[in-house]
């Protein structure tokens, strides 16, 4: 792959991914109310969701979900509807400081795992960027599926890179949040963000 169309296409990334979105909000308000090696499980669930999301659409799904209103809106309400369930769960979460003890612990971390995976697959906003953003940097003079492989790879390595850096730096903050006050507000601020990032998402229009 062409080195300038390569660190073009990591720039972009970069960019677009320090942007907080949804998953960022999950990933940060899991570190700071769990701690950060509780919130450590989130990152390979934004990986695998990542992954997933990139491939399906550079195999042409997210093209057939770009026009489709039918199946972009069907995926759409079912990432909104999740966003609306995870803040309301957040907005109802104990202000508890300290991680769950073993098998708890076990079952909290797979929870925020699936949690992870499911808000960063379940984007049809970024299924569809993917199909707009990814092609540019695609060199139709060079093998294509070794090219794509190369820009997944990246993105994915960006995004969990990017999550790994909030569950550390919101980890590392909770001791200033100890008391349930601080946490309830934590924990209620998180939740309405992603209630109000899943009720645009369900308004938002499809491109095009």
């Amino acid at each position: 792959m062409d080195l300038t169309l390569w660190l073009a296409f990591t720039a972009a990334s970069s960019v677009m991914l320090a942007i907080p979105g949804p998953t960022v909000m999950l990933v940060a308000s899991y570190a700071m109310t769990r701690g950060r090696d509780t919130g450590w499980a989130t990152v390979p669930g934004v990986a695998l969701g990542d992954l997933l999301a990139m491939t399906v659409s550079l195999l042409g799904a997210g093209a057939v979900l770009a026009a489709s209103a039918e199946l972009f809106t069907l995926l759409k309400l079912a990432g909104a509807g999740y966003l609306v369930w995870l803040g309301i769960q957040l907005w109802r979460s104990k202000p508890e400081l300290a991680a769950l003890p073993g098998g708890d612990q076990r079952r909290d971390k797979v929870r925020m795992f699936s949690n992870a995976f499911v808000v960063t697959a379940l984007n049809p906003k970024g299924i569809v960027f993917f199909v707009a953003f990814v092609p540019q940097f695609i060199d139709p003079a060079r093998p294509v599926v070794a090219q794509c492989a190369v820009l997944i790879a990246t993105f994915v390595i960006l995004g969990a890179l990017n999550a790994a850096f909030w569950a550390v730096t919101a980890g590392t903050m909770r001791h200033r949040f100890s008391s349930p006050r601080a946490l309830r507000l934590v924990n209620r601020l998180g939740g309405s963000a992603m209630i109000g990032a899943g009720l645009l998402t369900a308004l938002a229009r499809r491109a095009g």
